[in-house]
């Protein structure tokens, strides 16, 4: 009984020292936080969505206080009105960013591009992207499984039913990047937000030659390049045999909309211009009588 006893206080008395050699130990190496960390966080919407960049908003709080230069931070839930708050707070210059929305680059619906073959295993792009191309001829378009939706934290993404691809909400999209990431097949690209969500894209990413993409897609870009050659302020470019267009140059003058032979270019938000009706041929005017090589008329007998 005694050993017992004699045991229990042994432990006890070293729990009391070990809990005052680690108070002491912890008050000689505490690191200062600085206090405005936690109101710098505060000012920020708190999604811990990931899109600055950090694993969560206390990470941003962090980096702001602590950089002297906060030109590369940005918040894309909270957008300008947030930094320049935080800035403002941190006598720091806010840095300025355009607004950005998420916007699915693939046009390649169930009508446009018929299934081959059937994807059995767990219904995730990730996966099926790893084991082959795709249920259908085309490489590059969406694989269909809702990745995208799935990392969404916002409810920004849907899927569409009909069409087999994901619908973006751009008044509940903060361009968090989150789906971008999760896209395995990188069809989901943050462009330029324009007032009233109008955009013009080219909503194909595949680089295969127009014979094999018209295979696969009657919806996909085959390079054309009738875009190019319409395009007055040079925002589009052709290359590996797909177009694009710089959200930054192009200004919505819908001209490329209607030279698209294929209908890859997508408008939205906007009537497409009026297409100017085609010259008709001209016809071929049949002399009124033929001459004969002394140049008189023949005459008929």
């Amino acid at each position: 009984m005694e050993v017992l006893l004699y045991t229990i206080l042994t432990l006890c008395v070293l729990g009391v020292l070990a809990a005052i050699v680690l108070y002491f130990v912890a008050r000689k190496f505490r690191v200062e936080e600085d206090p405005r960390i936690d109101v710098v966080e505060k000012m920020l919407p708190g999604a811990n969505c990931g899109g600055c960049g950090f694993a969560g908003c206390r990470g941003m709080a962090d980096a702001l206080v602590k950089r002297e230069d906060i030109s590369e931070l940005f918040c894309p839930v909270g957008g300008a009105e947030a930094m320049k708050q935080c800035a403002a707070y941190l006598g720091k210059t806010a840095p300025e960013k355009e607004a950005q929305t998420a916007t699915v680059r693939c046009g390649g619906t169930c009508a446009k591009r018929p299934r081959t073959n059937r994807f059995d295993g767990a219904r995730s792009c990730a996966v099926a992207a790893s084991l082959y191309v795709g249920e259908t001829g085309c490489a590059y378009g969406c694989l269909g499984f809702g990745d995208c939706v799935s990392a969404c934290a916002f409810g920004a993404l849907s899927m569409d039913p009909e069409t087999g691809l994901p619908v973006v909400d751009a008044d509940k999209c903060t361009a968090c990047g989150a789906c971008v990431k999760a896209c395995p097949k990188g069809i989901i690209e943050l462009r330029k937000r324009w007032p009233k969500h109008r955009a013009v894209y080219v909503s194909c990413v595949s680089k295969d030659k127009g014979a094999v993409v018209m295979k696969a897609c009657k919806a996909g870009c085959i390079g054309c390049g009738k875009c190019v050659k319409v395009c007055s302020f040079d925002a589009i470019k052709v290359e590996n045999n797909l177009a694009y267009i710089d959200p930054l140059k192009c200004k919505l003058c819908r001209k490329c909309v209607n030279e698209c032979p294929t209908g890859a270019i997508r408008l939205v938000g906007m009537e497409p211009l009026p297409r100017e009706p085609k010259a008709a041929p001209a016809a071929a005017v049949k002399p009124a009588s033929a001459k004969s090589a002394d140049g008189e008329s023949p005459k008929s007998e």
